[in-house]
Order: structure tokens, then C-alpha cells, then sequence
């Protein structure tokens, strides 16, 4: 358990990283680094499944600002939480958890996640 509250909805999937900082619009929620598997998809109202974080500590912000606009992800799992995501999260109230069992998630499921327990649930 990273950041505490529940949520449920479609995963969006990526086997890679992801920085906030210049790879995530603010405004939009979408996927902006020309590289990254999720190019031009949104993050917005997606259970976002992703390895790790990285780049600049403004990441943190971005994820705070994702929120604010209503454009962030309602939850979030990564294979290993790193401060960069995980302080972005607590900022903007996004439910996060890390380190699950298995990391064979897919894109469109249906995934549940409790903050609170550090559960997460799939739904085929």
C-alpha cells in the first residue's frame, strides 16, 4: 500500500516506465513522449499499470496537477513504487499500491484496487 482509497476500472497497461514530468500532459491526461508505448492514449479514469517511474521530482506535481484537472488516473500499480510517483499519488489522492504477486496485467481489464489493504483484484 503506497497511497490509501479504492478504486475500480480499466486497466491501461505499459511494460515500461513512465515519467510525468514531459511524458504526461497536465491538462489532458495524455500521453505525450513520442517513445512510450501509450503515445497519444490517456491516463485519465484508468487504472494505470506500469514497471516504475522516473525523471524529475516534478513528476510529483504533474500527478498532483493531473488531479486537480480531474485528467489522473483513479488508481495506480507499478511492479516498484519509487518516491517520485508514490509522493504524487499521496498528493492527489490516487489510490496506489506496488509489489503485487504477479505482474501479468492487461490492457482493458477490469482491475480493483484497495489502498487500504494493499489488495488488488482482476476481473477477466
Amino acid at each position: 500500500m503506497i497511497s490509501r482509497g479504492r478504486a475500480k476500472g480499466e486497466a491501461l497497461v505499459s511494460s515500461e516506465s513512465i515519467s510525468f514530468f514531459g511524458g504526461v500532459d497536465p491538462s489532458t491526461g495524455t500521453v505525450m513522449d513520442k517513445k512510450h508505448p501509450l503515445f497519444n492514449r490517456s491516463v485519465a479514469g484508468k487504472i494505470l499499470v506500469f514497471t516504475t517511474g522516473k525523471g524529475s521530482t516534478v513528476g510529483s506535481y504533474v500527478l498532483y496537477q493531473l488531479a486537480k484537472n480531474g485528467k489522473a488516473p483513479i488508481g495506480i500499480i507499478c511492479r516498484e513504487a519509487e518516491p517520485i510517483v508514490a509522493v504524487g499519488a499521496i498528493m492527489g489522492s490516487i489510490p496506489m499500491v506496488d509489489q503485487p504477486d504477479t505482474f501479468d496485467f492487461k490492457d482493458g481489464q477490469t482491475v480493483a484496487i484497495d489502498g487500504y489493504n494493499g489488495l488488488i483484484l482482476v476481473e477477466d
